[in-house]
């Protein structure tokens, strides 16, 4: 049942902060097996492409059936609900990570993870825009971004320390435990809006699947951005669930060590670039509304440098500052594109609209990221030894190159597109 929400000012802020929780839960659980891969490799005798399936395409493929429907099913009904039943399921499969035994067992969990995890960013996208006006959904989302570098900077830096004083096992069911709790305070507190209530425009009759599919495939400007987010983010997953072994297996860093540098470098920086990119875009767009897809071209231009410095630089103090640059940079893009692809269409059409961009972009990223990055890694293992992570980085030279030039394009569809949004 639907509850009337009146907008006190501050309370939305309260709704925001814990969505931006239940995402970075959603991060903590999602990324803590990247810190955590060397000892797992070591004890279940894994190699770099089944660390790939593990930390990508495992995950990122139950993640992608699922969301559409569930983002369809949140347009229709009551999506609080749906967000504190997935943080409860995606948190319990965490800690029954931590008895796995062997590949398959850890491959199932991690799939169970991904179950759960499908129904969290969809739904949570559609409150935000409920709560927040056009004017100003770049920095609400950006905000809720956070979440990601956020999560990603505890899990590294928790899952690190726990796994090196007490073992990987451990590190999951200390993580997986505080998310269920946390599900049920936000089943607790977090009020369901009216749909469309920020846009006045409350009597929205839903839009069949196919329907929405259709008129989204006719924009081009969301075709192009969430085929460049999806490539900029193969870069973020590829590089980023490979880092801590590459600091580990080339520059010899104790896992501590590599799990309190990388979790403050990337979840500091990308906390500071989401947040940086989605106020950037509000602003600038009074002048011009593609500077929502400027900004993320911006970010990866500005990031070629940082990362060639980072994958070749046998400095590793230096490789190690470099990842707080790659990581804002690379953060540039979300909430601009999340804001972009929300004024597309109408409050009925948000959390499914979320769903098709969150499917291409983790397919693309996180579904062949980091299983291509394993899978190369592997190939040059017998020529290179331990330095087969470099040269498998190399390769996402070429798709920034690619994503850079869909943001382009996304920028010379935008103001048309925006002019039929239904």
């Amino acid at each position: 049942m639907m509850v009337e929400t009146e907008d006190k000012g501050w309370y939305k802020w309260v709704v925001l902060g814990m969505l931006t929780l239940v995402y970075t839960f959603n991060f903590i659980d999602r990324q803590i097996l990247v810190i955590l891969a060397e000892p797992i490799k070591a004890e279940l005798n894994l190699t770099d492409t089944h660390l790939g399936w593990l930390t990508g395409l495992a995950f990122a493929a139950i993640y992608v059936i699922l969301g559409i429907p569930l983002a369809r099913y949140a347009d229709r009904s009551n999506r609080k609900n749906i967000i504190s039943a997935c943080l409860a399921i995606w948190s319990a499969m965490t800690a029954i990570s931590g008895m796995a035994g062997n590949f398959v067992q850890l491959l199932l969990a991690r799939i169970g993870v991904g179950i759960g995890e499908a129904g969290c960013s969809p739904p949570s996208h559609s409150i935000i825009s409920d709560y927040f006006p056009q004017k100003k959904r770049a920095t609400a989302l950006s905000i809720y971004s956070v979440g990601i570098y956020l999560g990603i900077l505890l899990g590294y830096v928790i899952g690190g320390v726990i796994a090196k004083h007490y073992g990987w096992r451990v590190a999951f069911f200390s993580i997986g435990i505080p998310g269920i709790i946390f599900a049920v305070i936000t089943y607790l507190f977090i009020r369901e809006p009216i749909k469309g209530q920020s846009d006045e425009s409350t009597d929205i009759k839903d839009i069949p699947f196919m329907d929405v599919l259709r008129y989204l495939m006719t924009k081009k400007t969301f075709i192009y951005i969430s085929l460049g987010a999806g490539l900029n983010t193969f870069i973020t997953y590829g590089v980023g669930n490979f880092l801590p072994s590459f600091l580990q297996r080339v520059h010899d860093i104790d896992i501590v060590q590599a799990a309190i540098v990388l979790g403050l470098a990337t979840g500091i920086g990308g906390m500071i670039g989401t947040f940086g990119g989605g106020i950037m875009a509000d602003t600038l767009q009074n002048k011009d509304k593609r500077w929502y897809m400027w900004i993320p071209l911006i970010g990866g231009t500005l990031n070629i440098l940082p990362s060639m410095v980072m994958i070749f630089s046998s400095n590793a103090v230096l490789v190690q500052a470099m990842t707080f640059f790659t990581s804002a940079f690379t953060a540039f893009y979300l909430g601009p594109c999340l804001a972009v692809s929300h004024s597309l269409v109408n409050a009925k059409m948000r959390a499914l609209t979320s769903s098709i961009f969150f499917f291409v972009l983790n397919l693309i990223g996180l579904g062949l990221g980091p299983l291509s990055i394993g899978i190369l890694s592997d190939i040059f293992e017998p020529t290179y030894g331990n330095l087969s992570l470099r040269y498998a980085f190399i390769s996402t030279f070429m798709i920034g190159i690619m994503s850079m030039i869909f943001f382009y394009l996304a920028s010379r569809h935008y103001r048309k597109d925006l002019e039929q949004v239904i």
